[in-house]
């Protein structure tokens, strides 16, 4: 790994084909997705308008509004994925697929964007979305035309009864943290509340093996254990609640997920699938009864980014 030009060219981490890190501190990504601007989506005429949150975080969001909407919609806080190091509210994938979703469900969503890893480590992704999330909830008690801060578009067509969170590999781990969250009595503004959560292909990690990962997993496992480190150098360790739901260090939390419904979705060839149903199988034992699981069979996170089927996705 070491080069020649000094420390702007000797590699200090290597987690190709997603990120590259130098000793220098310089960063180098390999999904360089082009940002697709708001606007009017041609194909299914949903609306998407830009908000910034917090311009001294960079934090802010994509909210998508079906075509035609009149009266309170559902409202999906989406949150993308990528690893926690590449990917955006509005890079094409999560941007596309959300204007499907809008199109498909009839609901209003919210793309929350979050500080990248390893620029800014966990748990910066996880702070961000939280504020995030807490922003979207603070419309619930604004009134018609809008206090500062507020969007028209939320104000107007949200319905803050019906809340659901959703997020694909980094970001189903980040819905499940911001459900978990929620589930504390009086932590959002309002008292608005979350209706279920979706987790696709989330990205778990634990001390203890599972599944494969005791035989032929073993080192996909031990490359996954040292990219959380890489993201979270500050962590405790692989039982970190942020990584490992159910490990003792979370006390149960878990269990207390916001919302009466959880689908969990995984992707048969992704290497972190077992972690997937175990998620999905602790929630049952758990004694949540609303839980139900979704595997595709020719889906693989790390060549396909993560999403729920929209067209078979409702929002009661």
């Amino acid at each position: 790994m070491a080069a020649t030009g000094g420390s702007d060219d000797e590699v200090h981490f290597d987690f190709f084909p997603l990120v590259r890190q130098y000793k220098s501190g310089r960063v180098e990504r390999f999904f360089n997705f082009p940002p697709i601007p708001a606007g009017v989506d041609p194909a299914t005429g949903v609306v998407s308008k830009d908000v910034v949150i917090d311009p001294a975080n960079g934090l802010w969001a994509r909210v998508f509004l079906p075509p035609g909407a009149a009266g309170k919609l559902p409202v999906v806080v989406y949150f993308h994925g990528g690893a926690y190091v590449i990917g955006s509210a509005s890079d094409p994938m999560t941007h596309n697929y959300l204007n499907g979703l809008v199109a498909a469900a009839n609901v209003l969503a919210v793309a929350l964007e979050y500080r990248l890893a390893p620029e800014h480590p966990l748990p910066a992704a996880y702070d961000d979305s939280w504020e995030g999330l807490k922003w979207v909830a603070s419309h619930a008690t604004a009134g018609a035309g809008a206090a500062d801060g507020a969007e028209p578009l939320l104000v107007d067509h949200g319905d803050f009864s019906r809340v659901f969170l959703a997020g694909g590999s980094a970001g189903g781990t980040i819905a499940h943290v911001m459900a978990v969250r929620a589930g504390e009595q009086g932590a959002l503004p309002g008292g608005v509340g979350i209706k279920g959560t979706i987790v696709v292909h989330p990205y778990f990690s634990g001390a203890a093996e599972i599944g494969k990962e005791a035989t032929t997993g073993k080192a996909e496992k031990a490359k996954a254990d040292a990219f959380w480190r890489f993201l979270y150098p500050g962590s405790p360790g692989l039982d970190d609640p942020l990584s490992n739901p159910f490990s003792e260090a979370a006390g149960g939390s878990a269990a207390r997920i916001a919302g009466d419904r959880v689908l969990v979705c995984v992707a048969e060839k992704d290497g972190l699938r077992d972690r997937g149903v175990w998620y999905y199988e602790s929630l049952k034992a758990s004694g949540r009864k609303r839980s139900s699981c979704r595997s595709a069979s020719s889906a693989s996170s790390a060549s396909e980014r993560p999403r729920a089927p929209a067209k078979e996705v409702s929002f009661p």
